[in-house]
């Protein structure tokens, strides 16, 4: 079967075209994609926690997290679950992109990043794994103390256990139907001073993590989350007005629709991933106006500040907004 041909990337959009140059199964479920510019050429720096956009041949674009060596300057890693819900990007990636096939890459972003510690508590569930992988390899360079908790469903579907293998006692994998859910309490000990601790997986998990860390000092605990948190009711059901700063154009936003997708109906296309608020793709700074923040991004500081929103799902507080567009 001939794959559709790239699509195109949004107006403005800040994608490179690369190719897919591997495709392996790590896992039940769970392969990796290796990608590479198809002339060769040196790929953009990331960092621990980072994530690139995947615009697919199908025109739909998914986020994925970077698992590989980030010292390698001309390939990168992706590990991709084949989810049972899917909305149609990791069935294709599974069972339709081959290698030589071209796709479209935004980024690398990092709204995950490690901070520097002498000590880390990393927990991973499931696919969560991946952008904690090269966190732990990074502690490991840096000569810092750090412990890994990783739990799945079964052994069979956790990936990179051999990779993980070679640090011995520090990783604890724990699949569920050998040791039952995972010991946070055990594993976390009780609060003190000077550890990092960061959590990728399903909601249940991260739910559990935080309260486990619920008296642990300010910013002690760092998750990403794979699915936005009810935000709730909005805090204006009033359409608003939306001003973009560089043409001086205005956007009339109505209850029924994002603001993502009011700026799309006038022409100005955001590049997006997730459309929940997860990703940081729609990241777009606020030059004046209180967004009201649905994201599960920014913590309180951030929201407090008001410089920027995710459009895909923040709203506005107020009559307007004035956007850097």
């Amino acid at each position: 079967m001939t794959a559709p041909p790239p699509a195109p990337a949004p107006e403005g959009a800040d994608v490179a075209m690369l190719r897919v140059t591997g495709k392996q199964l790590q896992a039940d479920g769970v392969l990796t994609l290796e990608l590479a510019s198809p002339s060769g050429a040196r790929l953009r720096d990331w960092t621990p926690g980072s994530h690139i956009d995947l615009v697919l041949p199908t025109g739909l674009t998914r986020q994925y997290s970077l698992c590989g060596d980030r010292w390698d300057p001309t390939t990168y890693r992706v590990g991709v679950l084949l989810e049972p819900e899917s909305r149609g990007g990791s069935t294709y990636v599974h069972e339709q992109l081959q290698v030589g096939d071209l796709v479209g890459a935004g980024g690398p972003r990092n709204n995950f990043p490690l901070v520097p510690s002498e000590r880390y508590l990393f927990v991973a569930g499931g696919i969560g794994i991946t952008p904690i992988l090269p966190m732990v390899h990074q502690a490991e360079l840096l000569g810092a103390d750090w412990r890994l908790l990783y739990g799945g469903r079964r052994r069979g579907s956790m990936a990179f256990l051999d990779e993980l293998a070679g640090y011995g006692d520090r990783v604890q994998v724990r699949p569920q139907d050998e040791f039952g859910l995972l010991d946070l309490p055990g594993f976390l000990g009780e609060p003190r001073e000077g550890v990092r601790v960061y959590a990728c997986g399903p909601a249940p998990l991260l739910a559990a993590v935080e309260r486990a860390c619920a008296y642990w000092p300010p910013h002690a605990l760092r998750v990403e989350r794979f699915v936005a948190e009810d935000a709730g009711a909005p805090a204006r059901v009033a359409p608003f007005e939306v001003e973009l700063a560089r043409t001086g154009t205005t956007v009339t936003v109505t209850p029924d629709v994002t603001v993502l997708e009011a700026l799309s109906r006038v022409g100005v296309e955001i590049l997006s991933s997730c459309r929940r608020g997860v990703c940081g793709t729609c990241e777009t700074t606020v030059l004046a106006g209180r967004p009201d923040h649905r994201d599960a991004l920014l913590d309180d500081d951030e929201r407090a500040a008001d410089d920027c929103m995710y459009v895909c799902v923040s709203r506005s507080r107020d009559e307007r907004l004035v956007l850097d567009l």
